[in-house]
C-alpha cells in the first residue's frame, strides 16, 4: 500500500467521477487506499458526496472508515442515514468496543433502534451492555472480545474450542484461564500448549501472575499501568473477578492522546475539549472562563502597581522594566509546573519523592536566577543605569525567579492532591498569580532600594 498524500487534483478527479456516476473508476480510485486515507478524503467532500462512494466501497472498508472519522464528522454522517444501515454496514462489522464507541455518540433512541437491526444478537448484548459503562472507565475502552479456557480443560479440549473463539477474533494477544465461574486465573502462552503433553490439563501450565483491572478503573489509570507494564492488552473483571472483556493497546493510545490533547488545552486555558471543528458558543464557553481569571488578575495587578504610584512618579524608569519582571516570572512558572505535571502524569513523581523533587527545583532556581539576574545587572551597569535601578531589577529578578519557581512546583502538587487536574497549574493561573506577585515584588524592592540610595 503506496503512502497516501490527499491533492486538489485528486479531489477534483474524485468529485468529477462522482459526478459522472462513473462507479468502476471510482472503486478502483479508492481501493488501494488505507481506511484512514479514506477518512481523510470524507473531510473534503459534502455529505452527499461522501455517502455516495461510502456505498461503492466493501462493508469491512466501509466499517473501518467510520471509526477513523473524527467524532462531530462521523455523527453527522451517521444521523443520515436509516438506523437498519447503520447497523448491517456498519456495527455488525466492528469489534464490540468500536460499535459501542460510534453508538455512544449517537442519541439513546438511535441507538435502540441499530441494536434492533442488528443480526447477531449475542453481538448486540454485548454492545449494550458496553454502552452502560461510562466511557472514561476501563468497562467503557474494553472489547468484548477474548478467548477464554477454562482451567479444568484438557490440551484437546482447548485447542477446538480456541479455534471457534478465534474466528471472532482480529488479534489475539493473551489466551485467558477462568474457572467454572468464570473467576479470571491467569494467562497460557500458545507456545506452552503447543510443547506440553497431550494429557496435561490447563491448571497444570498456566500462569498465575496476571495483571488486570477492574471495571471502573478509570481510563487514565489503565493507560499508566499498562505503560508500566508495558503491556499490549489487559484483562478487565467485575466486582467480583470474572473475565469480562480486554483493553488493547491501540484503546489506550487513544487515551493518551486525549488525555494530552486535553491537558495542552488546560495549559493554554481551555477548559473543554473542543475540535476545531466546534461551533463559536462551544469554543468561547471554553475559553471564557480563564479569559475571566486573566481578566481579574489583571485588575488586581493594577491594584498592585498603584499602590506604587508614589515611587512610579518619582522614579519612571522603573516602569521600562516591569513587563521584563512580568514575563519573566511566568516563564519560570509555566517551566516548573510543566515539569512537575509531565511527572504527575507518568507516575515518575511519588510520595517519597516529592521533598528530593522541591529540592531540586530549589537548587535549579537559585542558580537560574543567580545567572539572569548577573546578566540584567552587567547589562544596566554597562548602560549607564542608575545603580538604584540596576540593584532593584538584579535583585527583583532574582527573588522573582526564585518564588515563580517554587509557585510554580507547588501548585501542581497541591492541586493533586486536592484531585483536581495539575495541568490548570500550567496555563494562566499561574502566569496570573506570578504577575501579580511579580509585580509586588519588583515595586517593594525598588522602594527599599531607591530611598535607601537617595537618602
Amino acid at each position: 500500500m503506496r503512502n497516501f498524500e490527499l491533492t486538489r487534483e485528486y479531489l477534483e478527479n474524485l468529485r468529477s467521477l462522482i459526478n459522472s456516476k462513473k462507479n468502476e473508476a471510482i472503486t478502483a480510485l479508492l481501493e488501494e487506499l488505507h481506511p484512514a486515507d479514506i477518512a481523510e478524503i470524507y473531510v473534503e467532500l459534502t455529505l452527499d458526496e461522501a455517502k455516495y462512494i461510502y456505498f461503492l466501497i466493501d462493508d469491512d472498508t466501509a466499517a473501518d472508515v467510520i471509526t477513523e472519522l473524527e467524532e462531530d464528522d462521523r455523527r453527522r454522517f451517521l444521523e443520515s442515514l436509516p438506523s437498519e444501515v447503520i447497523a448491517k454496514r456498519f456495527i455488525d462489522r466492528m469489534d464490540s468496543d468500536d460499535a459501542a464507541d460510534v453508538l455512544g455518540e449517537l442519541h439513546e433512541d438511535i441507538q435502540k433502534e441499530v441494536l434492533s437491526h442488528m443480526e447477531d444478537v449475542s453481538s448486540a448484548g454485548d454492545i449494550a451492555d458496553l454502552l452502560s459503562f461510562d466511557e472514561d472507565t476501563a468497562g467503557g475502552l474494553m472489547a468484548k472480545e477474548l478467548i477464554k479456557i477454562k482451567e479444568s480443560w484438557s490440551i484437546p479440549t482447548c485447542l477446538r474450542s480456541m479455534r471457534r473463539q478465534a474466528e471472532e477474533i482480529d488479534e489475539i494477544y493473551y489466551v485467558y484461564v477462568v474457572d467454572n465461574d468464570g473467576i479470571l486465573k491467569g494467562t497460557i502462552s500458545l507456545k506452552k500448549m503447543l510443547l506440553c503433553p497431550v494429557d496435561s490439563l490447563v491448571r497444570d501450565i498456566y500462569n498465575s501472575d496476571v495483571i488486570s483491572v477492574r471495571v471502573d478503573v478509570k481510563d487514565e489509570e489503565v493507560s499508566n499501568i499498562m505503560e508500566k507494564y508495558d503491556l499490549v492488552a489487559l484483562p478487565v473483571i467485575d466486582t467480583v473477578g470474572r473475565l469480562v472483556g480486554r483493553i488493547t493497546i491501540d484503546d489506550v493510545v487513544d487515551v493518551m492522546r486525549e488525555e494530552a490533547e486535553k491537558d495542552y488545552q488546560l495549559a493554554s486555558g481551555i477548559t473543554d475539549d473542543v475540535e476545531f471543528s466546534d461551533s463559536v458558543w462551544v469554543h468561547t464557553k471554553a475559553r471564557i472562563p480563564w479569559l475571566l481569571i486573566g481578566l481579574v488578575g489583571g485588575i488586581l495587578g493594577s491594584r498592585v502597581v498603584g499602590g506604587f504610584i508614589g515611587i512610579l512618579s518619582d522614579h519612571p524608569q522603573l516602569a521600562f522594566f516591569m513587563g521584563l519582571i512580568a514575563a519573566m516570572g511566568g516563564n519560570v512558572g509555566i517551566q516548573s509546573s510543566a515539569i512537575v505535571v509531565q511527572a504527575l502524569a507518568n507516575g515518575s513523581l511519588g510520595i517519597d519523592t516529592t521533598f528530593t523533587k522541591l529540592m531540586k527545583e530549589l537548587a535549579i532556581a537559585l542558580l537560574n536566577a543567580s545567572i539572569l539576574s548577573a546578566l540584567i545587572f552587567v547589562y544596566n551597569y554597562y548602560a549607564g543605569a542608575p545603580l538604584a535601578l540596576t540593584s532593584t531589577v538584579s535583585v527583583a529578578m532574582f527573588s522573582v525567579v526564585v518564588f515563580a519557581s517554587l509557585f510554580g512546583t507547588v501548585v501542581p502538587l497541591v492541586m493533586n492532591q486536592l484531585k483536581f487536574d495539575p495541568a490548570v497549574a500550567t496555563g494562566p493561573f499561574v502566569t496570573t498569580l506570578n504577575d501579580i506577585v511579580g509585580m509586588f515584588i519588583y515595586l517593594t524592592i525598588g522602594t527599599l532600594f531607591f530611598t535607601y540610595f537617595t537618602s
